[in-house]
This record gives structure tokens, C-alpha cells and sequence, in this order.
């Protein structure tokens, strides 16, 4: 018969060996760790990689349990779930939390960043302010890893954003939403968990998001052509509750902020890799991968550049500041 803690405790004071097993059995922490994600897109796999990393260096004094595919709590609950101790851990598209905060959405201004490098310059500069913002309501920042180049997902060609006038496009977060009011769209909140019902409910008929959600959600179910349109590189952030963290011992914590760091390096790079092949995947499942044209990026530019002035100004003064000090990173 297997015996509890409390059981194991008492056993081994009546064998006089009471401290010797409370010890053993107080040194293991055991988090939970929640994501929206399935087991096979890259930021899950990266994320249980660095799981099993802190794991081995610890020795198992930190066991940590991933619910993956929002199987433990929906992505919009996790950052609450994380800093009431829900779980110890989560992982969310950072984006999508812009109804709380709106610097949160920097990263999805569209066609901002057109390249990993300037996404790296974004989030070099944006990372100082999440960073302050998730410490004051006791969390700490593990890691960040944006998301492949977005496109858009339709049943025809899409060579002006004038086509997308009069569709009902999934959104994401506050800015997809914005998007699809801009181009005259109706919108529609859907996680990505739920795109295929969506779908095939009639609820939306087209999406922006990238090549790696389209194959997760069997995009080639329901849609017929993928336009590569370098959207976005939204970002997922990895935290975990400060209160959590600080109690486990000084090398648990250094082994955790180690292993974070490197699926950081690890994640990025995953993330372009995932670009090409998942957008392969989409063509070898039967859809087509269109070129877009000049005059559709230049519609998604001027929508870019509205969306960015209006994000500067709910986001304020870091807001400003923050967009200022990219344009002119990449200018000079």
C-alpha cells in the first residue's frame, strides 16, 4: 500500500528517523505549468525541453507538470492563474493581454518588423518595460520567443485589402481586432485551440496568423490559399510566480534562469525554421502559397501605420518612447 507524505513522515518518526525523510520529503517542489499549445508546435517543445534541462540540473528537486493545448486553463485565465498560484508556471501570447495593458501589443503592430532582426530590436527594447510591468504583479520574465511571420489565410487571392472588406476574420488580440475593423472586416475573438470549429461553423471565413498555427489548426480543412504577408512577430512569454521562484533554493533558481536562457537562443531560431517548413506543409497539404502583391503591402503598410500612432497613444508615455527608439534603431 503506498503511503502519503504525511504517512511516510510518521513511519519514520516511530523508526526514529524523523528529520532524515521530512527532509526528502519537503526537497522536491512540484510546480504546474500551463499552456495553450499543442504537444507538437515548436513553443511547446521548447518549452519541455528547457523543463527536462531544469529537471536534470536539479536532480529532481524541481518537478514540474505541463498541461498542454489550454488543457488546465485557457490562455486568457493563465497570467491570473500564475500570479494566484493556479500554477507556478505559464506561457501566453503576451499580445493577447492588450485589454489589460496596451504596451502588451507592441508586438503585433502590423508590418512593424519585417525581419527577425528587427523583431530582436523590438523586443530589445520593449522587454525592459514587460519586464517592470510583470514584477509588480509578482512575476518574473523567463524567456521570450516570437511567433513565425504571419500571412493571410483566405478561400481566394487577396490582392488589395480591399478583398478582405465584408469577411469575417478570426482575431486574436486587440490589434487583430483593430485590423479587421480597418479593412472592413467583421471580427471574431477565437483561440487558437478553436479555429477549426470556428470555422466550420461559419463564425469566421478568414484569419491572419502564421504558417505554424495553420498547420496546428489543419488550416487545408477549411481554407484554400495562405498569403505570406510578414505580418507580425508576436511574442509568447514564459513567466513564473515570484513568490514560487524565490522559494526554492539559490542553484534551482540560477539552474531554471540558465535553462531559460537557452531555450530563448533555442526558441528564435526555431521560430524561423518553423517559418519555412510549417508554410511547406501548408503547400504540401494542397494549398496555395501566394507571392503578395505590391499593392497589398502597401494597404497593410498604411493600415501599419495608422495602428502604430493609435497604440502609441493608448500605451503613453513607454509607448512613445518605445516606438521611438526602434525607428530610429532601424533608420540609422
Amino acid at each position: 500500500m503506498a503511503l502519503s507524505r504525511r504517512g511516510l513522515v510518521a513511519a519514520a518518526t516511530a523508526f526514529g528517523l524523523p528529520a532524515l525523510l521530512s527532509d526528502a520529503a519537503d526537497a522536491q517542489a512540484r510546480w504546474q505549468c500551463a499552456t495553450p499549445y499543442p504537444d507538437g508546435n515548436f513553443h511547446t517543445r521548447n518549452l519541455r525541453q528547457m523543463l527536462e534541462e531544469v529537471d536534470q540540473a536539479g536532480g529532481g528537486a524541481l518537478s514540474v507538470q505541463m498541461h498542454t493545448n489550454a488543457s488546465l486553463l485557457p490562455m486568457p485565465q493563465i497570467k491570473r492563474g500564475v500570479q494566484t498560484g493556479q500554477v507556478q508556471m505559464g506561457e501566453v501570447l503576451i499580445s493577447a493581454y492588450g485589454n489589460e495593458d496596451p504596451f502588451f501589443e507592441v508586438d503585433s503592430i502590423p508590418q512593424l518588423v519585417t525581419s527577425t532582426a528587427q523583431a530582436r530590436l523590438l523586443r530589445q527594447k520593449a522587454r525592459p518595460f514587460v519586464e517592470a510591468r510583470f514584477n509588480r504583479q509578482g512575476l518574473v520574465l523567463l524567456y521570450e520567443v516570437p511567433w513565425p511571420p504571419s500571412g493571410l489565410y483566405t478561400n481566394v487571392a487577396v490582392p488589395t485589402v480591399e478583398a478582405l472588406r465584408g469577411t469575417r476574420m478570426r482575431t486574436f488580440n486587440v490589434m487583430t481586432n483593430r485590423f479587421a475593423t480597418l479593412v472592413g472586416a467583421t471580427p471574431t475573438l477565437v483561440q487558437a485551440a478553436e479555429i477549426p470549429q470556428a470555422f466550420a461553423a461559419g463564425i469566421v471565413n478568414v484569419m491572419v496568423t502564421s504558417a505554424q498555427t495553420g498547420v496546428d489548426s489543419q488550416a487545408w480543412d477549411f481554407v484554400k490559399v495562405f498569403t505570406p504577408i510578414g505580418f507580425t512577430r508576436t511574442m509568447n512569454t514564459i513567466f513564473v510566480q515570484r513568490r514560487a521562484l524565490e522559494a526554492l533554493p539559490a542553484a534551482q533558481q540560477e539552474a531554471l534562469r540558465a535553462a531559460a536562457a537557452r531555450a530563448e537562443t533555442r526558441g528564435w531560431q526555431m521560430s524561423d525554421e518553423a517559418g519555412a517548413s510549417q508554410q511547406a506543409i501548408l503547400a504540401q497539404r494542397g494549398m496555395q502559397v501566394l507571392e503578395p502583391t505590391v499593392e497589398l503591402l502597401a494597404g497593410l503598410a498604411a493600415i501599419g501605420r495608422t495602428q502604430a500612432e493609435e497604440w502609441a497613444g493608448r500605451a503613453g508615455e513607454d509607448g512613445r518612447r518605445v516606438l521611438d527608439a526602434y525607428r530610429a534603431a532601424i533608420s540609422g
